[in-house]
């Protein structure tokens, strides 16, 4: 054990080295960033219609080119996709990450290419290897094997140009042959495209094995995990792995599953590390086991910019270079990636918690909101009372969702929500009352709206399996798809609720 540790420390002094030095010089490595972006971009199509040469900073950069979203560079992509090359980015690009987010929407394509494969996301992966050995240098992960759960798609050819699937599955086929001899199962159970096959073949596979890591979607994690411990009878995760000592988790927000988790391995030794990795980049590690946030990672081929929630809307929005943004704001996300996006609103909202070094949390999403009467709930919001309310009631839950009434004539407005408990409350009108009130306490603009056109929210205790069933019927099961948690009308909510009394 002591053996590997100390060759991880070789191999990964040099990288520690770099990460404390784009922590010590954020702006000039950003700036750095940028300008190696334009170079190797500026005879693409794109380079060549923004002029990518002659820009020199990034004040030019964010004034010339438009902040744009997947919609407007859809047919750049299509045609990448049926062969043609150079468009985006100047590497030959084959492989393309399918991301359907939370919503209904047609999929996503993002384009992959060598680049961002390599100097973003495998860098990340290596990275966390990185920063978990320096702050526990006699963990013993490293001895055994890591079980990722990734996404259900299996990589698919449109042709003979182009290939894809979900982020994993693209990260699993590309990965070194002797980075394998770390995981389980093998590629070809991980690849499959039946998830409930595919969990039944983890479940048979991995408990004779020594699993020490688990990496994935807390969310969906707990459904494996509840597999596991019904298919070999055991009480918790420990009585399987005796020797798991880490999750690296990411996705969805961690708090509301703390507490299972903690029931599921109880263990002071297990340690857990939060990471941003999404199709479009590796943005974010844990680096620091008592402060949640992420340091975000500045030197991956990755530009990034910040977009004030204030600016939402508008014709040309206002952006923030990092130097310009501060801690307790909510901010889009706007990247500009080694895999050829330029300026692209990822749709994520952060928040930052320190500027030295720059970390900052996940707070939502820029669609995945309730505005509907001037509240401005978001899933940061959303995430804190539930929490709260869990804790009050000695309840957990399992997902949720929620959505407004929309006032009637003479009648006011609402919130209603629909979760599936792990544990449900004694009494939900309790947890109704609970969650109402510490929503209020975190969101003034949501307490200012109760007193004047929102009655208390309204909660429905969702069947057993709900959520699994609502994205098996639309074809998204998998790990890395998402329920949409807040959203603005009631599209959703309304067919869950149809579905609920089934």
């Amino acid at each position: 054990m002591a053996f590997i540790n100390s060759i991880i420390s070789i191999f990964t002094q040099k990288r520690l080295g770099q990460i404390d030095n784009f922590k010590a010089n954020p702006i000039e490595t950003q700036r750095d960033t940028l300008k190696e972006l334009l170079r190797t971009a500026q005879n693409t199509e794109y380079g060549q219609q923004y002029d990518f040469h002659s820009l020199t900073t990034p004040e030019q950069y964010r004034e010339r080119l438009p902040i744009v979203h997947y919609e407007d560079i859809n047919e750049l992509i299509r045609q990448t996709m049926n062969g043609k090359q150079n468009i985006l980015w100047p590497e030959e690009i084959k492989w393309f990450a399918k991301s359907s987010g939370t919503t209904d929407a047609k999929s996503k394509f993002i384009p992959v290419s060598p680049s961002s494969l390599e100097n973003c996301h495998f860098r990340g992966g290596k990275d966390v290897v990185s920063i978990f050995n320096r702050l526990y240098p006699e963990a013993q992960v490293f001895s055994g094997k890591t079980l990722a759960l990734g996404g259900s798609s299996e990589v698919n050819k449109i042709n003979t140009n182009c290939q894809y699937g979900d982020l994993s599955a693209i990260l699993i086929s590309n990965t070194p042959f002797w980075a394998n001899f770390m995981k389980t199962p093998d590629s070809s159970i991980m690849l499959m495209s039946n998830w409930e096959e595919k969990l039944e073949k983890i479940c048979e596979i991995t408990i004779k094995e020594d699993v020490r890591c688990l990496a994935g979607v807390p969310s969906w994690f707990l459904t494996l995990i509840h597999k596991i411990l019904e298919k070999t009878g055991k009480s918790n995760l420990y009585e399987v792995w005796p020797n798991l000592e880490l999750f690296i988790h990411g996705g969805i927000s961690f708090v509301p599953y703390r507490q299972q988790y903690q029931e599921l391995l109880p263990d002071a030794k297990m340690k857990y590390m939060e990471t941003y990795n999404a199709s479009e980049g590796f943005f974010g590690i844990q680096d620091d086991p008592s402060d949640s946030s992420m340091l975000l990672m500045l030197d991956y081929g990755v530009y990034y910019e910040f977009m004030p929630m204030s600016e939402t809307g508008k014709t040309n929005p206002r952006t923030l270079l990092l130097s310009e943004v501060e801690t307790g704001v909510n901010y889009a996300l706007i990247i500009s990636t080694n895999g050829g996006l330029w300026r692209y609103m990822i749709g994520d909202t952060i928040l930052f918690t320190s500027l030295n070094p720059y970390k900052f949390k996940i707070t939502g999403r820029t669609k995945l909101f309730i505005n509907a009467f001037g509240e401005e709930l978001i899933i940061d919001n959303a995430t804190e009372a539930l929490r709260i309310a869990c804790a009050k009631t000695h309840s957990t839950l399992f997902e949720y969702t929620a959505a407004p009434i929309f006032m009637q004539e003479g009648q006011k407005g609402a919130h209603e929500w629909l979760i599936e408990f792990e544990v449900p409350p004694a009494d939900l009108e309790t947890f109704a009352e609970i969650l109402d009130k510490e929503l209020q306490k975190l969101n003034s603009d949501y307490e200012a709206k109760r007193l004047l056109s929102l009655e208390r929210l309204k909660i429905h205790q969702a069947r057993p399996h709900l959520f699994t069933d609502w994205l098996k019927e639309k074809g998204k099961l998998g790990g890395q798809n998402k329920v949409p948690r807040l959203w603005n009308d009631r599209t959703h909510i309304d067919q869950l609720l149809e579905m609920n009394v089934k």
